[in-house]
């Protein structure tokens, strides 16, 4: 992979290889949980299409409810997953009492969560419309509360470089949810919304005891004092992480209350169904974001870091260019894992996509400010983007339904990943190769173009192959001028002199 900085861009030095030849390594491993893992989710997630129908409405509850949750667990964690590898890898603390005293800060507040929902459960589901289901907040409250407490032990695992286990743990959660789901829906022909929040729950339970060992072995000691710098670090990267889930969110949670139309639950059910598709992109960033948070903290010290992030960034949007435009190409293909009643939808897919690639690039460029400490930049920058897409939500979903809860997720996204940007070339100035990302936009683009412009009356195979042939120039255009296929593993020795 490494021998291809060649052209446009200077060649990093033998140890910033390493470090990119390490990254990718990382970047694979954990993708196979974070990848393979999501991806069977969503497919379970498809497949919940094909057993409840459009109109029934109960898909949009589930996608109501999940929405929440995914806040609540950013308010829970605290910024504390970031703000334990900062710590952990400064140097002035004991890694032991890092991880102790986050996971104390984690774990309290997820108790306070729990009995605060608990006591209060008949106001808080009739403010979320589940009156008569108040088991549905119960639930996913217990549920979130344990996912909050495992981030640190996950955490763990990723700074003592523990792979296989966090593989092992995630996939494990992903297949017993699976074959849960199966016997239910499938052999047990059971239709109750009810279970896909229980099944949930006894997942994530049983995975909370796969981490007894790394809780028995802890060194455990609270610094009160380490515990002051650590609030000082995270308080603006749970700022930026609420304006981040929110961005992602908010639609999902806020439409209900901004749409008025009778058919409320089954359009936010369309939504929510059709982006599970653009969520292949969410996949790709997850994984990287999986290992290019501890690999940019290791190796700050680094002389050539900066020059490594760069790179890092470039590769980073090329293939998430090359997986829109897979997707987009098959998208007649990849329709059909969801119900028929839900292809109405599909509009939402490029556009949500799009939005998920600059998501991953705002990821990439947050790093200057959490390197310098000045985390405060990234809760304005987000703050900001979350400003736009309410802005949006609010004025147009209304009117446009779903599609502007699309459109404003790409424009918040867009609004803080150029503030970063620029914000970030003054503060931690990296010589981005920023011609080359251009060129390899701009052809996406068009070639994008050309696939959604192809007549809708042409047979689908026609335009598979259309679409085929340019996804193939697009992996020739990388090959050429980024990654040779000489500079292959194993493969790459065949086209060698």
């Amino acid at each position: 992979m490494c021998s291809c900085f060649v052209k446009q861009f200077a060649a990093p030095d033998i140890d910033s290889k390493m470090d990119l030849r390490r990254l990718a390594k990382d970047t694979a491993i954990y993708g196979l949980s974070s990848i393979v893992g999501r991806f069977l989710n969503y497919l379970l997630s498809l497949l919940y299409t094909h057993i409840f129908p459009a109109e029934d409405g109960g898909l949009g509850v589930v996608t109501n409810m999940y929405a929440h949750t995914a806040l609540i667990l950013v308010i829970l964690t605290f910024g504390m997953e970031t703000t334990y590898f900062r710590f952990a890898n400064k140097g002035d603390d004991k890694p032991d009492t890092v991880f102790s005293t986050s996971l104390a800060v984690v774990g309290t507040l997820a108790l306070v969560f729990v009995g605060v929902v608990f006591g209060f459960i008949t106001p808080l589901s009739e403010w979320l419309k589940y009156s008569e289901h108040p088991e549905y907040v119960m639930i996913m409250a217990v549920t979130v509360a344990l996912d909050a407490i495992q981030a640190i032990p996950f955490c763990l695992l990723r700074y003592r470089k523990r792979p296989i286990k966090f593989v092992f743990l995630k996939l494990l959660f992903i297949v017993l949810s699976i074959v849960l789901n199966l016997l239910y829906f499938f052999v047990l022909n059971g239709r109750d919304i009810l279970y896909i929040f229980v099944i949930n729950l006894v997942c994530t339970g049983l995975i909370t005891f796969f981490f007894i060992p790394e809780f028995i072995h802890a060194e455990w000691k609270f610094d009160f004092s380490l515990l002051r710098r650590m609030f000082t670090y995270s308080w603006p990267i749970l700022v930026l992480g609420i304006a981040g889930i929110l961005n992602q969110t908010f639609d999902k949670q806020a439409f209900p209350l901004i749409y008025d139309g009778a058919d409320c639950d089954i359009q936010l059910g369309i939504y929510g169904s059709c982006v599970k598709i653009a969520m292949i992109m969410a996949l790709i960033t997850q994984a990287f974001r999986y290992a290019y948070e501890p690999f940019v903290f290791g190796s700050a010290k680094d002389k050539d870091s900066k020059e490594t992030y760069a790179v890092a960034m470039k590769y980073f949007i090329i293939f998430t260019l090359l997986a829109f435009l897979c997707v987009i190409g098959y998208l007649d293909i990849l329709k059909l894992a969801i119900g028929s009643s839900y292809h109405v939808g599909l509009g939402v897919v490029p556009v949500v996509m799009a939005a998920e690639i600059m998501m991953g690039i705002y990821f990439n460029l947050s790093f200057w400010y959490k390197l310098i400490d000045r985390t405060i930049f990234g809760a304005v920058f987000s703050a900001i983007g979350c400003a736009v897409l309410i802005a949006i939500n609010v004025i147009f979903v209304p009117k446009y339904g779903y599609m502007a809860c699309a459109w404003g997720g790409f424009a918040g996204y867009g609004v803080a990943m150029v503030l970063s940007y620029f914000v970030g070339q003054k503060y931690y100035p990296i010589n981005y190769p920023l011609k080359s990302i251009l060129v390899y936009t701009l052809i996406a683009a068009a070639f994008f173009a050309v696939m959604e412009l192809l007549p809708a009356e042409w047979p689908v195979w026609l335009k598979i192959i259309i679409n085929t042939i340019l996804i193939l120039a697009f992996i020739a255009h990388i090959l050429y001028h980024d990654l040779p296929v000489r500079s292959l593993p194993i493969v790459g020795k065949y086209f060698r002199k």
